[in-house]
């Protein structure tokens, strides 16, 4: 097989794993929202396909971490071939697809990383791999991320609810709280996730394709990615959000804990601040971790709101996995594709019918915009160009608390 068919397949894998992460980490920005009705479900995603799309356009320090500082490159050249790079996608899709399956709210930062450390491992040697850079990078952020998003979110949630709380100044009784402003507020927060969620993991395909690119050497190693790469790929993952990402969305929006307007507004300004943060830094985040140690937090923050921990405990089991599952894969795809070009057929053909499968048994239970997560007056914070009803925004007194 020619290189440039390879490094073309490639490619076009890239960019269907980030389509793939764009259906996948929707839920990262737009579950809150849709869980206390801020705003409708097919709003939700149409205006986080947008802000990914202006993201992956506004930094490119992650996508040279990807590029450049996982993978060592040799004196004479960079070690990694399409081929491996192939291998390592393949890992991180299916992982993808089987947490999307599951409705698990999984990294597909880690899913990637795991997929190409396994291949690269596989296929060229464990020295192939700067650990280094990976523990900076990537598991270190991965372990206190999440859990400074949960504290952080936790003490938003209490100063939140203590700054608004009302009492009768006689008798000292708890009146019927007013915190509908907390609604319209959810919009400009979970908006700004979704832009930091493109301004993150879009580099991450963005870095892979430069990767290949370098591998393949039509890139002068060490140069970040080019303009038409990084249009292709804020494409690929705004496509990927507008497609939805239900599954997930139903576990992040009503299976971690009960969201109310001032907790989904504490979450998602915490995670917002971490991710763009760690863009800054070039710091391969996981915004799927950062999103449910937000949401996780908030509902610790609430009085009388008790957090799901079976559910949490499921994420928590998927995010255990992701890196060394995924790094099976790509391992088991390597040693596949490295015997010629039928194991990359193999490779292909088998790879497809995995995701063609999945996709044809996640139709047995159905699972969109109608029924992802149960809602009253769904949208009443901001109506874009809906005036049946005659009520006013904020009025639901139960979504306000």
């Amino acid at each position: 097989m020619e290189i440039t068919i390879m490094v073309a397949l490639v490619i076009a894998l890239a960019l269907f794993f980030d389509f793939t992460n764009g259906f996948h980490d929707t839920a990262n920005a737009m579950a809150t929202p849709i869980a206390t009705g801020a705003i409708t479900p097919r709003k939700a995603v149409a205006l986080a396909a947008l802000l990914n799309l202006v993201g992956a356009f506004l930094s490119t320090e992650v996508a040279r971490t990807v590029s450049g500082g996982i993978i060592r490159e040799g004196s004479d050249g960079v070690l990694i071939t399409p081929e491996i790079i192939f291998a390592g996608l393949m890992g991180a899709i299916l992982w993808n697809m089987i947490t999307w399956l599951k409705g698990l709210p999984s990294s597909s930062s880690h899913a990637l990383f795991g997929g190409l450390i396994g291949a690269a491992i596989a296929g060229i040697g464990i020295h192939s791999v700067n650990f280094t850079s990976l523990m900076q990078k990537v598991i270190i952020p991965a372990v206190f991320a999440p859990l400074i998003a949960c504290g952080v979110a936790y003490l938003a949630t209490r100063v939140a609810y203590s700054l608004t709380s009302r009492h009768n100044p006689e008798t000292g009784d708890k009146l019927t709280q007013r915190r509908g402003g907390f609604k319209t507020g959810q919009i400009f927060t979970s908006s700004l996730v979704a832009l930091a969620h493109g301004t993150n993991d879009a580099q991450k395909t963005m870095g892979i394709i430069t990767l290949v690119l370098i591998a393949a050497g039509t890139q002068q190693a060490g140069t970040g990615p080019q303009f038409w790469v990084i249009t292709a790929c804020a494409l690929a993952i705004a496509i990927g959000t507008y497609a939805g990402g239900w599954r997930i969305i139903r576990t992040m929006g009503a299976g971690l804990t009960e969201v109310k307007p001032a907790q989904g507004f504490a979450a998602e300004a915490s995670t917002a601040s971490a991710i763009l943060a760690s863009s800054h830094l070039g710091f391969a985040l996981s915004t799927t971790q950062v999103a449910s140690g937000s949401v996780t937090g908030s509902g610790l923050g609430r009085r009388g709101t008790s957090v799901r921990w079976g559910t949490a405990g499921r994420i928590a089991v998927g995010w255990l996995f992701t890196l060394p599952a995924a790094g099976i894969v790509g391992a088991l795809t390597a040693l596949l594709v490295n015997t010629g070009v039928i194991g990359v057929v193999i490779a292909a053909v088998a790879g497809t019918g995995a995701v063609l499968y999945m996709f044809i048994h996640s139709r047995r239970s159905h699972v969109g915009h109608h029924n992802a997560i149960e809602v009253e007056d769904a949208g009443t914070a901001v109506r874009f160009a809906t005036k049946k009803s005659g009520r006013k925004p904020g009025r639901s007194k139960e979504l306000q608390r």
